[in-house]
């Protein structure tokens, strides 16, 4: 959201761990697609590039999988990811998505999702 729904901002990435890891939390995971590593689209652009490279260096980000079968991507469902270590680490999501065909899958993931889903937002660069 730190992008307006103009670009993906990988700053409003760095600024949400910057906030938590300020605040003593530095068990922090950030997942996100393998293809916004790639050079971006003119239709799906992307500021500052580089933080995610540095984040995952630093062993904050990780990528999840996707590939391209017969020129079209195939991407992994991210969404499984986040909340499965988040409940398996007794920790929270930080997402505006609410999960909800998830909160179906598992039953344990329904508890988790109503009462450890942190929901945010920017005012400029303000998290």
């Amino acid at each position: 959201s730190h992008g307006n729904k103009e670009v993906f901002s990988c700053r409003g990435i760095l600024l949400a761990v910057q906030w938590f890891w300020d605040r003593g939390r530095k068990d922090i995971t950030v997942f996100v697609p393998s293809w916004r590593k790639e050079q971006p689209r003119p239709d799906v652009l992307i500021t500052d590039q580089y933080i995610l490279r540095d984040l995952e260096k630093k062993k904050i980000l990780v990528f999840t999988p996707s590939r391209r079968v017969g020129g079209k991507r195939v991407v992994c469902y991210d969404d499984r990811f986040i909340v499965k270590l988040a409940h398996e680490s007794d920790g929270i999501v930080v997402s505006n998505d609410t999960y909800r065909d998830l909160q179906n899958e598992r039953p344990e993931w329904k508890k988790f999702i109503e009462e450890r889903l942190l929901m945010y937002s920017f005012v400029n660069d303000k998290y």
